[in-house]
């Protein structure tokens, strides 16, 4: 099976895709900025690795030393209060461009295995987050990686725990189960939606 580098592991898919990647036998490393939340990783079956993407360097070296065969970019930076999202949206571009970039660096030092990447499947607004969203996706298709474009996320943990949005959507377990169904797949563009 497979080494899959988990960029955005303490986040709502990536503690849900711990599991179910090292169920069906894959070595996972699951990267957070949090020290806080490292056990948090260990005990869902990742080896715990607090770095921070803005941190070129370190994350170069722990891509490197972990020798991925699959990266896998679940990196946003979103409150935890939806209505405060607007706030975020730089935050948000940010680790989209500089830590996409960040990401896409070390794999290339790390001899190029596998990218996907979250972005969503429904318009943005024009501004930061679009243009990031564009972006992410065009250097990821550059790397012959795999944009995974999600809907919006509903149920236990995300921002919709009980109602359901609009679509695009996708049920939170569903979501994580169908990105572990993918990680194979070819170069391109994957809806991931209800």
């Amino acid at each position: 099976m497979s080494k899959v580098f988990l960029a955005g592991a303490s986040g709502v898919i990536g503690q849900r895709l711990i599991p179910l990647l090292v169920g069906a036998g894959h070595t996972v490393a699951g990267m957070t900025r949090s020290a806080a939340k490292a056990d948090r990783l260990a005990e869902l079956g990742a080896l715990p690795l607090v770095v921070d993407v803005f941190d070129r360097d370190a994350l170069i070296a722990a891509v490197v030393d972990f020798a991925p065969d699959i990266i896998l970019n679940e990196l946003t930076d979103l409150p935890d209060d939806v209505n405060t999202i607007a706030e975020f949206g730089d935050l948000n571009a940010r680790i989209r461009t500089e830590g996409n970039e960040n990401i896409i660096a070390a794999a290339r030092a790390a001899g190029s295995p596998k990218i996907l990447a979250q972005t969503v499947a429904w318009e943005l607004p024009d501004g930061p987050d679009a243009d990031a969203v564009k972006q992410l996706e065009t250097s990821v298709l550059a790397e012959g990686g795999v944009v995974l474009s999600y809907g919006q996320f509903y149920g236990p943990g995300t921002y919709n725990p009980e109602n359901i949005p609009a679509e695009p959507r996708v049920q939170i377990d569903r979501a994580a189960e169908r990105t572990v169904e993918v990680l194979d797949a070819a170069p391109g563009i994957i809806i991931l939606t209800d």
